[in-house]
């Protein structure tokens, strides 16, 4: 039977100067896959860089199955996996060579590197490259390298920073696979703002806005709180300042004369709707605008 593990932030608090980065950030995360959500500059990548012990905490802590990350030193991040969202892939490198130098800085052996490489090579899909020069990647490849040196060391938690940045819609889905695959013994945790990779490949949620967690829980159950607000209508163009002012718009597309609108909220009793089974991308443009009066 596989062992427990456990990562939780208490109480977390960062702050630059007068910026407050994250305010009382509190979650606990357990084996499977994590999305966290929010808007450019919300706080995501601050506090991936706390938990991956890169940034410190201005106050509160994180723990690991109960220990302090800062006082486990070594032990933890022997633990960890990390691709933050900017990293450097050195061109002059093969595929190989790159993975021999992360292997390396994370401690591992050269024996144990003769093994693991060829194995990460071949799980993100690049052994038919694993002699060519990394700068002849592709974006989707030097991210998919970037993971590759993530999990080099196996690592029971692995953190990525908007890993499907560039990726083309085939990569993604390849991308998906690859951390299902993953899961079902590690902590994942993923950060992107684009909605449909989390409801792809994640099945827990984490909402951040303004350095502070809105909401976190279990995709399905999150969505199902927006069951029968989401509407689909065609309307006239005068409407639609109206619509996009006062409720969650999520698409819109012009039609002639018309323009047919998805938006989240109650519906206009005098227009012509109909209701549309929610998305994840539903829920979190609800949560974004009404968030204030939903804080847990």
């Amino acid at each position: 039977m596989s062992s427990k593990i456990e990562l939780q932030a208490i109480h977390l608090c960062k702050s630059y100067r007068k910026k407050e980065a994250l305010k009382d950030v509190n979650f606990i995360l357990e084996k499977g896959v994590y999305g966290l959500l929010g808007e450019n500059g919300a706080g995501k990548s601050t506090l991936m860089r706390i938990l991956t012990t890169v940034d410190s905490p201005t106050s509160g802590k994180v723990t690991y199955n109960g220990g302090n990350i800062v006082d486990m030193n070594e032990d933890y991040r022997d633990l960890i996996g990390y691709m933050p969202q900017e990293y450097n892939v050195y061109p002059a490198f093969t595929a190989t060579d790159f993975l021999n130098y992360m292997g390396t800085l994370k401690g591992l052996s050269a024996d144990e590197l003769r093994k693991k490489i060829p194995e990460v090579l071949e799980f993100v899909n690049l052994t038919d490259v694993a002699k060519k020069k990394v700068r002849t990647f592709s974006g989707g490849m030097k991210r998919r390298i970037g993971i590759a040196q993530a999990i080099l060391n196996d690592p029971k938690i692995l953190i990525l920073d908007e890993p499907t940045a560039g990726l083309d819609p085939e990569e993604r889905i390849r991308f998906s696979n690859i951390l299902s695959q993953m899961a079902k013994e590690k902590i994942i945790l993923l950060s992107t703002h684009i909605v449909s990779d989390i409801e792809a490949i994640a099945n827990r949620l984490i909402v951040i806005r303004k350095g502070e967690i809105v909401k976190t829980g279990c995709i399905d159950e999150l969505v199902e709180d927006v069951e029968g607000k989401v509407w689909e209508v065609a309307t006239r163009q005068d409407m639609l300042h109206k619509v996009n002012s006062e409720k969650a718009v999520i698409h819109i597309k012009q039609a002639g004369k018309e323009v047919h609108i998805r938006f989240v909220g109650e519906a206009y009793p005098d227009m012509d709707y109909t209701p549309v089974t929610p998305t994840l991308e539903d829920y979190y443009m609800f949560i974004m605008k009404k968030g204030e009066n939903e804080n847990e």
